[in-house]
């Protein structure tokens, strides 16, 4: 969903450690800080723990499955390569809970900046706020990055700095008592149904929902995440049922900028055939569902290439009114 918030949670392979020391903490957040400045990705908590580590982000200009997939490689490679070891080094895919913001985010910014605490790294919350390797220092004016969001998260507390610090620090002290809350780490989606009953009523296209790590939110909230997700399906299988792939799209879009099918998709910058080739990505991407990663290699550009031309081509589509199927 565009402009999601998603709390995400990465582990090592069987609860092992991803971080070693302040040499891999510190390239972890090097890689993470440039990867949301480029992809345009908030971010607004986070926290490091020897073998896991948490984010609150809203999803950017790029999908946040194409900004962690690079982030999380490069840092694998670097980390394998110092510490001479080979294999994966996250346990399998990462874990991204889609949140409702309103009730949540404040309580997820709070739950995130003190998982150093209740692990036990730090002992107080007079050493948390230095800890450097948790958004609450940054939060607080004692380090600094310049890829957190603390603006809209301090403007939930007030105007002026200096006071909304104040009762941001309050507030997190008010947490401390609640311990680990389950409810912020997964199985909202049972919950905010009202249990296995509901949640079966909800089946997305006859599939079976997970209810351990998708959904947090009330009951409207998921229901409308649900929709969502299946009028998406509803409409891929309208464009299947069309006749719709690759080929076919490429001929679509060609026809709508009056280019040849060659030409659309050859490497250039020629304005007609880059709005052309972006358009082609953006429907791809978000109408086929093909990931950006296989359409890179069906037609040989970068993967980061096909993720901007997603985003101009969504521009374009809606400046000028292409649809591909009535809605």
């Amino acid at each position: 969903m565009p402009s999601a918030l998603h709390h995400l949670i990465f582990r090592g392979i069987e609860r092992r450690k991803i971080f070693q020391d302040d040499v891999d903490r510190d390239n972890f957040l090097d890689r993470l800080g440039k990867a949301l400045v480029a992809s345009g990705t908030p971010c607004y908590a986070w926290a490091l723990l020897p073998n896991h580590a948490h984010l609150l982000l809203r999803t950017g200009n790029v999908p946040l499955a194409t900004v962690m997939r690079r982030f999380l490689t490069g840092y694998a490679v670097t980390y394998n390569h110092r510490h001479r070891r080979h294999g994966q080094l996250f346990q399998n895919r990462y874990k991204s809970i889609l949140c409702q913001e309103d009730p949540y985010l404040l309580e997820l910014v709070r739950y995130i900046h003190l998982n150093p605490m209740r692990a036990g790294i730090v002992p107080d919350l007079a050493v948390l706020e230095t800890y450097p390797y948790s958004g609450h220092s940054v939060l607080l004016g004692k380090q600094k990055n310049s890829w957190q969001d603390i603006d809209s998260v301090l403007g939930y507390f007030g105007r002026r700095v200096f006071w909304a610090r104040r009762r941001y620090r309050s507030y997190v002290e008010e947490g401390v008592s609640e311990g680990r809350r389950v409810d912020l780490t997964g199985g909202g989606l049972v919950r905010s149904l009202g249990g296995w009953k509901e949640v079966k009523k909800s089946r997305v296209g006859g599939d079976r929902l997970k209810g351990d790590e998708r959904i947090l939110g009330d009951s409207d909230f998921v229901r409308e995440v649900l929709r969502v997700s299946e009028e998406g399906m509803e409409r891929r299988y309208r464009l299947r049922a069309a006749g719709y792939n690759l080929g076919k799209l490429a001929n679509q879009v060609a026809k709508f900028f009056g280019l040849k099918v060659e030409d659309l998709l050859r490497p250039g910058k020629y304005e007609k055939v880059v709005a052309g080739r972006s358009l082609f990505c953006y429907w791809a991407v978000r109408e086929l569902g093909i990931s950006a990663a296989e359409l890179a290699r069906r037609i040989g550009i970068s993967q980061p290439a096909v993720s901007y031309s997603v985003q101009r081509g969504e521009k374009i589509a809606q400046e000028k009114s292409f649809e591909l199927l009535p809605k």
